[in-house]
């Protein structure tokens, strides 16, 4: 037995000498896990483990100069275990108002989207990449989406869904890091950090653009058939 033993370890040590040590594989990360890593270490969101005290610190925070403007903030809504998270760009006025994301026009576009595809608001969640609402709904700026952001990734490591269907152009760039024109990005999966992205057109530019109601739809299509 000694014999057979020290042949073992000579094997063992010749297996070393020609590898290296073997080191334990550490498990993968979750996709909340991933998304977190996104965020500063000692951010405040990364101490909130729930949906309700996020929605407490974005309420009672200033995270840049238009949060002093708004009447109230628009954190999202929907199903907090929700497979299928939506994510457009930033309130408008009447999401102002009410908050709540996508109550207007486009909002009740959405809603009949969504329901071509057989699904409703209470099945999926739905936020914006800005809480808040800009002036006179320009586009984000720089600054106020690198303020809000923690906030949106906070809220999909705690939803953690396996698809993300970005509504415009801003939202899918701001998510996918890129400056790729959204008329490249959709119509294709985007892995996200172990999770799916998908990019589409705003509902609100449906509403001034018929001709990109086609595609939209084709987008629509794509998600119903990944996500069944």
């Amino acid at each position: 037995m000694t014999e057979a033993l020290r042949a073992l370890h000579d094997c063992l040590s010749a297996e070393a000498d020609l590898h290296g040590s073997l080191v334990p594989l550490e498990p993968p990360k979750s996709f909340g896990q991933q998304i977190m890593t996104l965020v500063d270490p000692v951010h405040p969101v990364q101490t909130l483990f729930s949906l309700d005290t996020l929605r407490e610190y974005l309420t009672s925070s200033v995270l840049t100069s238009i949060d002093t403007q708004r009447t109230q903030p628009v954190f999202g809504e929907g199903n907090p275990r929700a497979s299928i998270m939506l994510v457009g760009e930033a309130p408008g006025a009447e999401e102002d108002l009410t908050g709540r994301p996508f109550v207007g026009r486009a909002g009740q576009l959405l809603d009949k989207m969504l329901a071509a595809i057989e699904l409703t608001r209470s099945e999926i969640y739905i936020a914006n990449i800005l809480k808040t609402r800009p002036p006179n709904n320009r586009d984000p700026l720089p600054e106020e989406i690198s303020a809000h952001l923690p906030i949106l990734y906070r809220q999909m490591s705690l939803i953690q869904p396996r698809f993300i269907l970005c509504l415009g152009r801003i939202a899918a760039q701001t998510l996918l890091g890129c400056s790729t024109p959204l008329g490249k990005l959709r119509g294709q999966k985007h892995p996200y950090h172990g999770a799916t992205l998908l990019a589409t057109y705003h509902p609100a530019a449906l509403l001034r653009n018929q001709n990109w109601k086609r595609p939209a739809w084709e987008d629509l299509k794509l998600l119903r058939h990944l996500a069944a």
